[in-house]
């Protein structure tokens, strides 16, 4: 366990030199460091210096990093098939995958695979307007849905995304999502916004599908009043609207629930999940009710979705999850929830702690009373956690998640949480 290091050392700089002749420039890397290797949750760069990786490529290597099991899940399939497109063959290990996960959401449900939580969102899209005939879609401000036109139109959690690319699909309207630290009754004025949009400018009967995240991750790792779920699952009955949960962050036991619907007791018409599904092998997953499936043969497609390896990997991420990765999250998940709400008492900047299993916010702010916003906090804070060999990532302008790998261990727990005490009264200080 590393303390204080400077960065990047020569290695990585010599590396980065290079990643910026070559690379898009539309690229962000956030990290002055570059890595080699990984064992369990935690990363050892070029230059030798290990971390604690709190972010888990943002919320994707469920497994952590080189698990046996799925090393070799993906190196026996690889050694027998990598890739069969779906649209001409059907693949053993796709079957199974779309068996399982059906166990975990529900029987009623059918499977369509792709690459990524975008490719999955651009799916539930296209299905919602098909199913429906309808044009229209409601989406929530500080919502992550993706990069790609469709995707991208639903997206509301920084305007950057947005810049430049001129028209989106159009038919997409936003209501704010509720944030119950910031205000008390946020739940009531999400659903009085809604009212106001069915009122003046989105008749419901025209609406195919309202996208939410069930805990918003981009926007800052937000867990919305309990009982929020149930009041968009109602009012979508009320108007033959598709309820579409974006489980892309949220799901695959990251909540210490297989789905964050879960803890509503909601089942969404159509689920889209992905990141990790499949422990950083490219697959999603977009689950929809068997009566939605009026679409025909090629009314929609990939050519590598659900590929044999990324299956194969997906089968053996399950098969963790069941054998208690999921209720690791949990338990750790309560563990730093604990320790973080005991440091808020001694810290008024650190305005709010929340979230489910390893699915964490950490908000910052001037002061508990105002509840203004604190980058410049935030940032000091993550910088100090690389500083300290613990990686940190934001959310949102002013927020930090915590989305540390599903086989997060006692002791990293520990050593995450004093860790992340040190940095924070020390940040705090000045």
């Amino acid at each position: 366990m590393n303390s204080n290091f400077s960065l990047p050392n020569q290695k990585s700089k010599a590396i980065l030199e290079r990643y910026a002749s070559s690379m898009s420039t539309s690229n962000a890397v956030s990290f002055p460091m570059v890595i080699s290797h990984g064992e369990g949750c935690w990363l050892t760069d070029v230059d030798g210096n290990k971390y604690l990786d709190m972010m888990a490529g943002i919320a994707v290597n469920t497994t952590g990093y080189a698990h046996p099991a799925v090393v070799k899940a993906v190196q026996e399939q690889a050694a027998k098939v990598q890739h069969l497109c779906f649209a001409v063959f059907a693949s053993e290990p796709q079957v199974a995958l779309a068996e399982r996960l059906k166990k975990h959401v529900g029987q009623d449900y059918r499977v369509f695979f792709g690459n990524s939580g975008t490719e999955g969102i651009e799916a539930a899209m296209k299905l919602a307007r098909y199913h429906t005939k309808r044009p229209y879609f409601i989406a929530f401000t500080g919502s992550f849905h993706g990069r790609s036109m469709g995707a991208l139109s639903l997206t509301a959690s920084v305007s950057k995304y947005r810049k430049g690319f001129g028209n989106l699909v159009p038919g997409v309207f936003h209501a704010p999502y509720p944030q119950p630290y910031k205000y008390p009754r946020t739940a009531e004025m999400v659903l009085e916004h809604l009212e106001f949009l069915f009122k003046h400018t989105t008749p419901p009967e025209e609406v195919a599908g309202i996208f939410v995240e069930p805990i918003q991750g981009e926007g800052g790792y937000i867990v919305p009043p309990a009982g929020f779920m149930q009041d968009l699952r109602s009012i979508c009955d009320k108007h033959g609207i598709l309820l579409v949960a974006d489980e892309v962050q949220t799901g695959v036991g990251r909540t210490g629930q297989f789905l964050a619907s879960e803890f509503d007791n909601v089942q969404p018409d159509i689920v889209v999940l992905a990141k990790g599904l499949a422990s950083g092998y490219p697959i999603s997953a977009v689950m929809f009710k068997e009566h939605i499936s009026t679409w025909g043969a090629g009314a929609h497609g990939t050519t590598f979705g659900g590929n044999p390896v990324s299956s194969a990997a997906a089968l053996a991420t399950l098969d963790i999850l069941e054998n208690g990765a999921m209720e690791n999250a949990r338990v750790q998940g309560e563990y730093l929830l604990g320790r973080m709400r005991a440091l808020q008492a001694r810290v008024p900047q650190l305005g709010d702690v929340r979230g489910r299993g390893l699915m964490i916010g950490l908000e910052f702010v001037k002061d508990p009373v105002s509840k203004l916003e604190h980058p410049e906090l935030r940032d000091r804070v993550q910088q100090l956690g690389l500083e300290h060999g613990l990686i940190l990532l934001g959310a949102g302008s002013h927020a930090i998640r915590l989305a540390p790998p599903l086989v997060l261990t006692t002791e990293d727990a520990k050593y995450a949480a004093d860790t992340l005490e040190k940095i924070i009264l020390e940040a705090a200080s000045h």
